[in-house]
């Protein structure tokens, strides 16, 4: 009968990691799609987290931050897939590559197109035009809302450096939407001058 229960418990331990686990999968996506930039790899990136996470859920211990577990394994499983690549040979089609701008036009999942409806597209300009290492942690940071604890124990990195990472990237991401708004308020000063001289 003892070992009974304790099944019956270990079993409703996991199915209440699994349900846990997977209320993240929609910020996984998101953080997976900021690193990878594209959608069918951010798609593999949180399948082999989950898988990963599943097949460790003995490690995890009950009561601790699990969001943050699954984030360090998402986080290692990009560095791992990335570095992987690094040693593959680049093989790629010309007319595939010419193809690509005009059918990526129309596509997006409804998630992706949210993302884009709410987020100010300079914003999303400026913050991927950031090194990866000052994105990822200003997005851990100001998005998802991690502690600094929490971020340095997700991307393996002192927590000194992950201020530095969200102070630096947080200043270049600033500097980057001021040039954008700066460069964009020259254009329509000129355009008026243009119009108010073709009126004359």
């Amino acid at each position: 009968m003892l070992r009974r229960r304790q099944t019956s418990t270990a079993g409703s331990e996991s199915s209440a990691f699994e349900q846990e686990a997977l209320e993240l999968l929609d910020r996984l996506y998101a953080v997976a799609l900021r690193l990878t930039r594209n959608e069918a790899d951010a798609e593999d990136l949180v399948q082999d987290t989950y898988l990963r996470a599943f097949r460790s859920a003995g490690q995890f211990e009950p009561g601790t931050n699990l969001r943050g577990w699954l984030f360090t394994i998402l986080h290692n499983t990009f560095l791992n897939q990335r570095r992987d690549r690094s040693r593959d040979p680049v093989d790629a089609n010309s007319e595939l590559v010419e193809q690509a701008p005009a059918a990526a036009e129309g596509s997006g999942n409804p998630e992706q197109l949210l993302l884009r409806a709410t987020m100010d597209t300079e914003l999303k300009a400026a913050l991927d035009s950031l090194p990866e290492a000052f994105r990822e942690a200003v997005w851990l940071r100001d998005v998802e809302q991690f502690s600094y604890d929490e971020i340095a124990g997700i991307v393996g990195a002192p927590i000194g450096t992950v201020m530095s990472r969200i102070s630096r990237g947080r200043r270049a991401l600033h500097d980057r939407l001021v040039a954008r708004s700066t460069r964009f308020a020259r254009r329509a000063s000129a355009v008026g001058a243009d119009s108010a001289g073709a009126r004359v």
